[in-house]
């Protein structure tokens, strides 16, 4: 199985914008694209690089102007370059509409739909994801925690980055009541909320979890947590 081949960094998402737009050229033809896809993308690339660089200078100046700041407030010394300067802004480039990852999306889909395409010609465009290894499942462990939420406990659950090879998250919990543990919930979304009321006395609960696919459990039973509620 592959990974998600869009870049989750910013500054790799645009280095894999402009990747694709330098290397499309070559592809046009085979591929059938018109020449406002491929102008679109190569604007939203650029676009998206200038809209990083302003950030960075923003964010160095920021700094700066945050030390003169404090300097003048606190005293000390001034450094040689004296008072910060306003930043120089990279040149302009046409703005464009949100949504920059979003039509990279669909151009990416619609090109992998084509029969012309194939996986060294998305390795060039940098459009292929990274081949993953698909996990023990015989030693996969979710890792839990727990914490009182106003009149709630909060059960903090996750898939560990094992999303694409599992399915649910089962819960149990144990009251403290003599029945032991017991079945509470199959979370599909991480983070659960358990809203049985709290008891009138203290009382210790205690919490584990264990993943599941195709309706039967997989792996290790997290480490129990536990609390104390009521009273």
């Amino acid at each position: 199985m592959k990974g998600n081949y869009v870049q989750g960094n910013d500054n790799a998402f645009s280095a894999q914008l402009i990747t694709f737009k330098e290397e499309i050229p070559a592809y046009v033809s085979i591929l059938k694209l018109t020449a406002d896809q491929v102008s679109g993308q190569a604007a939203d690339a650029d676009y998206f690089d200038y809209c990083l660089k302003c950030q960075g200078i923003l964010q160095n100046a920021a700094v700066q102007a945050t030390q003169w700041k404090d300097l003048m407030r606190n005293g000390g010394t001034v450094p040689p370059t004296g008072a910060p300067v306003p930043p120089t802004f990279p040149t302009s480039v046409p703005a464009v509409a949100p949504g920059i990852e979003a039509r990279f999306r669909a151009l990416v889909k619609l090109i992998k739909a084509n029969p012309a395409y194939n996986t060294a010609m998305g390795q060039a465009l940098g459009i292929e994801g990274a081949q993953q290894t698909p996990p023990d499942l015989s030693t996969v462990q979710p890792e839990i925690d727990a914490c009182i939420s106003g009149a709630n406990v909060a059960v903090d659950w996750g898939w560990g980055g094992y999303a694409n090879y599992l399915d649910m998250c089962e819960i149990q919990v144990d009251r403290g009541d003599g029945k032991g543990f017991v079945p509470l919930a199959f979370d599909t979304t991480p983070g659960y909320t358990d809203t049985a009321p709290f008891p009138a006395a203290p009382a210790k609960w205690t919490y584990r979890a264990i993943y599941r696919v195709n309706d039967a459990q997989v792996g290790l039973w997290s480490k129990p947590v536990s609390l104390i509620v009521g009273g």
